[in-house]
């Protein structure tokens, strides 16, 4: 047969089509936005019931999303929250058990062999970007750009004073992708500037972004706050003069703030109904805030240390006004941002798909979740949570349908379900501890 020019011009057309085709598939696709506030309690929100905190943006994605009041964060602290968020899986798996912190791990991180969600976007032809805290290793090796992100502008460390961007050890830490880079202004504005400016960059691409606050994690400092840390370890008392819970109000009431220039964004751009917004914090809230009628604070296994306010936003695909009393977690993000964007949800995570419950409100499968940190441990099943706590030592079990501030222990009236979830937690601890493998 021979082969004509015609022939050949209607390849290269066939061929284009082709390519244009896939490129409109892949811009079909929701873009994803991931915002995550840091130590902000259950009870710190408007839409949770605060009657002194004002957050119209945050409670407008519940509103006109869907609102969950049994989301969970994996860790009770900081870094192990965003390991399993940022890799789907128990956060003990990829070794990152504990707060990563300034003084004792500099050399520690997350394992540039672990996948993340950023890789799998990226892969599939995603911008992706990560403004904030990003708390998963000190060393520039660890930085977000070797972890599947096109841009990088924020902090490594735990936190960073709001003002002068020095961490707790004295260091400078204000990061564009692996090179420092002071930039001046209240970090809370930083974070939604460079957000929005993302945004509307890549206005015409498919993107994944992850907006990590700091706020309301200590130091507690407002807009009009001086700074109290400086190089070299010369730090300077905070709040000194001031209200600590106006000061602690207005760094939520900031972040609630930049989150509405977000929102703003999305519907100038007119990328609102193609594009979903996950919000929740990393753990629960300290003593500074308020987790509602919850046990415990941050750093515990009772619910105060690791329910979280939680929502999804997405104009198009989520009915608004929706209440979900699904048991969720962390790392369920990443599997069900695969499953959004029409991925191959990859094999070997912990988490789970809920992209079925947000847009058609299927329920959840039945599963064991765990929670772990400084020698205590809990085991949640259905309506059932096993506390194991290092003071008490002896197991506890409550019924949170009945008994959410886990007040009424019926450990003694259910031995044979005592028994069998603490058996379930060792079989759990032997397989994801890292030691044990």
């Amino acid at each position: 047969m021979r082969f004509t020019k015609k022939m050949f011009a209607l390849l290269i057309i066939a061929a284009l089509t082709l390519s244009c085709n896939e490129k409109q598939k892949v811009q079909e696709r929701p873009n994803i936005i991931i915002i995550m506030a840091d130590d902000l309690g259950y009870g710190d929100l408007s839409i949770y019931g605060n009657k002194k905190i004002q957050t119209p943006s945050i409670d407008r994605l519940g509103n006109e999303g869907i609102l969950m009041t049994d989301f969970h964060s994996n860790g009770s602290v900081c870094s192990p929250t965003r390991a399993a968020l940022i890799t789907g899986k128990y956060q003990q798996r990829v070794g990152i058990s504990g707060v990563i912190t300034a003084k004792s791990h500099r050399d520690k991180g997350l394992s540039l062999a672990e996948k993340t969600f950023a890789e799998s976007a990226k892969k599939a032809g995603y911008k992706t970007g990560i403004f904030g805290k990003w708390h998963l290793g000190y060393d520039p090796k660890f930085n977000p750009i070797y972890q599947g992100f096109d841009e990088y502008i924020g902090f490594v460390s735990g936190n960073v004073d709001y003002h002068s961007h020095v961490d707790q050890e004295g260091f400078e830490d204000w990061w564009k992708g692996s090179e420092l880079k002071i930039e001046e202004g209240y970090s809370t504005d930083l974070i939604s500037k460079h957000a929005v400016d993302f945004i509307e960059r890549n206005k015409d691409e498919s993107f994944l972004l992850y907006i990590a606050h700091e706020a309301p994690h200590y130091p507690i400092q407002g807009r009009k706050s001086k700074a109290s840390r400086k190089v070299g370890g010369d730090f300077s008392p905070v709040n000194k003069g001031q209200n600590k819970a106006e000061l602690y109000k207005e760094m939520i009431e900031v972040m609630d703030e930049g989150i509405g220039h977000v929102l703003q964004t999305l519907e100038k751009l007119e990328l609102d109904k193609k594009t979903v917004v996950f919000f929740f914090s990393d753990n629960g809230g300290t003593k500074s805030g308020s987790n509602g009628s919850l046990k415990g604070f941050k750093g515990s296994v009772w619910e105060g240390g690791h329910r979280v306010a939680a929502m999804v936003w997405s104009p198009e695909l989520i009915a608004a006004g929706q209440i979900s009393n699904q048991t969720l977690m962390t790392m369920d993000v990443y599997p069900t941002i695969a499953d959004l964007i029409g991925l191959e949800i990859p094999k070997g995570l912990d988490g789970i798909s809920f992209k079925d419950h947000l847009l058609s409100g299927k329920k959840m499968t039945e599963r064991l979740l765990f929670w772990e940190f400084n020698s205590s441990v809990a085991i949640r099943k259905n309506q059932w949570k096993l506390v194991i706590n290092r003071k008490e030592k002896l197991p506890q079990l409550f019924n949170l349908e009945e008994d959410i501030g886990e007040n009424n222990d019926l450990a003694n009236e259910h031995p044979e379900m005592v028994e069998e979830m603490i058996k379930q937690i060792k079989i759990w601890q032997k397989e994801v501890a890292p030691e044990a493998k």
